[in-house]
């Protein structure tokens, strides 16, 4: 199974304005982008926290796109897997449009009381057996949408096989970056398998981890 990370970031490697909040980069071509990515994943993997966020998950909106799809004989958009520290999800209000998009909701979550609105449950355990999970059920392509700290413990597992970074031409300094402060990783090989101009000044560029890593 192939788990491919998918991100826009400004030029200095932020995700939002030093004031936090949701973030807002990436223009049309950007959105093109994660919208084939949503094509090519069979589910997708958010934190809690993105989700209280932006209170909803991306979709598939362009016609050519949903078309795609349906020639591959995946579901109209790929289910969102969600996963929290804590069972029921904290902070995860019923009125939010993520209740409503549709896509089917599963939850991954420590064992024991399972929250109302999720199909899917899986143990929140190491991420090797979460993708061997995953697998099991046909999951070939996992998309991963964020955030930070759940973005850094995959790549930490070693699990992360792809980025695919939008890099916007904004400095936005401050403390929103993509990963952690004071992250540690081992050193990881990456490989150049795409680069492109989305328009706007924006590039995409895409990695996929190197074999022997």
């Amino acid at each position: 199974m192939s788990l491919r990370l998918v991100l826009a970031i400004s030029m200095d490697g932020r995700l939002a304005p030093p004031s936090g909040g949701a973030a807002k980069l990436g223009n049309v071509g950007d959105r093109r982008a994660l919208e084939e990515a949503l094509v090519w994943a069979d589910c997708c993997l958010m934190g809690a926290g993105t989700l209280r966020a932006h209170r909803s998950s991306c979709l598939i909106h362009q016609l050519d796109l949903l078309e795609q799809r349906k020639q591959l004989n995946k579901s109209v958009q790929p289910p969102l897997l969600l996963i929290s520290r804590s069972n029921p999800p904290l902070g995860i209000e019923p009125d939010w449009p993520f209740w409503q998009q549709p896509f089917a909701r599963w939850l991954l979550a420590p064992a024991g009381i399972k929250a109302p609105g999720f199909e899917r449950f899986f143990p929140l355990g190491p991420w090797p057996q979460l993708k061997q999970s995953l697998a099991a059920e046909g999951v070939k392509n996992l998309l991963l949408l964020g955030g930070a700290e759940l973005t850094a413990s995959l790549l930490a597992a070693g699990v992360v096989d792809e980025l695919q970074l939008t890099l916007c031409p904004l400095l936005l300094g401050g403390k929103q970056h993509w990963l952690p402060p004071n992250f540690e990783l081992p050193a990881q090989a990456w490989q150049l398998v795409e680069a492109r101009e989305l328009g706007a000044s924006e590039l995409l560029v895409r990695y996929k981890l190197k074999e022997d890593c």
